[in-house]
């Protein structure tokens, strides 16, 4: 059996499984019921990892084990693999989120809490910088951001990014605004995002730069996290932010920024 290596890489990504998990599933898929010596064979795994792979497979719901001498593996149709596969997850994340829930209430938060609130004494404010790589993990950051603010937000960003702030965002501007914290939002606004600048409106100050286009927020007139790459160019992934705690910098990007919210129109 050939497998081209790009459509075992998709599957690999899409179903986040290893290089030797793709291979045995696929062999197994080509075959519809085998053994592991068989699926061993065909695949080009080691026999003596094949039996784990399968087992790993069979919990993750892309096969069942038929019981018998010798034991067979028996392959699922893709959309029923899909479908499993997505309950699983759902079930994992949920089981993550209840024991985390519960650390909220014992001692080991607050031991951790302890040694952060030590380290951060020893700190130099130089230090209080650093890299955000990938976008999900700069929202969220820029979720904690607005999670801790106390008194302002300013948001720049393109039209694009304007759609993917009102999803990832939303919750924490609401309950920000609930604070009493002034928040602005400026961005390019076409007809694919004016009902995302509407729905904006209704926590924050949203005006249209149209001739402006940057990546920015500032929290507090404390925080700076600056996106570095233009997201029409970038994958997901490979974006980039700048993050600084610094109120100089951060307070003189906000009265450049002050100048130039005169001269965007209202939504």
């Amino acid at each position: 059996m050939i497998v081209k290596d790009e459509f075992l890489s998709r599957l690999r990504k899409i179903f986040d499984l290893n290089l030797y998990e793709v291979k045995v599933w696929t062999a197994l898929l080509s075959r519809g019921t085998s053994t592991a010596g068989e699926l061993s064979n065909i695949s080009d795994v080691p026999r003596s990892r094949t039996y784990d792979i399968l087992e790993t497979l069979e919990k993750k719901g892309f096969i069942v084990m038929k019981l018998g001498k010798p034991i067979k593996f028996v392959a699922l149709k893709p959309e029923e693999v899909i479908e499993r596969v997505k309950k699983n997850l759902v079930a994992d994340a949920n089981e993550k989120n209840k024991r985390l829930d519960k650390l909220k209430n014992e001692d080991i938060l607050k031991e951790l809490a302890s040694l952060f609130n030590e380290g951060i004494k020893f700190i130099e404010p130089s230090d209080l910088s650093g890299s955000v790589k990938g976008r999900q993990n700069l929202y969220n950051h820029l979720d904690m951001m607005i999670r801790e603010s106390e008194s302002t937000i300013t948001i720049v960003t393109t039209s694009a990014g304007l759609n993917r702030k009102l999803e990832a965002l939303m919750p924490a501007l609401e309950k920000a605004k609930k604070r009493g914290v002034k928040i602005r939002i400026a961005a390019p606004i076409d007809n694919d995002n004016k009902g995302v600048a509407k729905d904006l409106s209704k926590v924050a100050e949203v005006r249209n730069c149209h001739k402006m286009r940057a990546r920015f927020a500032i929290v507090d007139g404390e925080q700076l996290l600056f996106m570095v790459l233009d997201d029409d160019k970038v994958h997901p992934n490979y974006d980039i932010a700048i993050w600084l705690s610094t109120d100089f910098f951060a307070v003189a990007m906000e009265q450049l920024f002050e100048e130039a919210w005169k001269g965007f129109s209202k939504v």
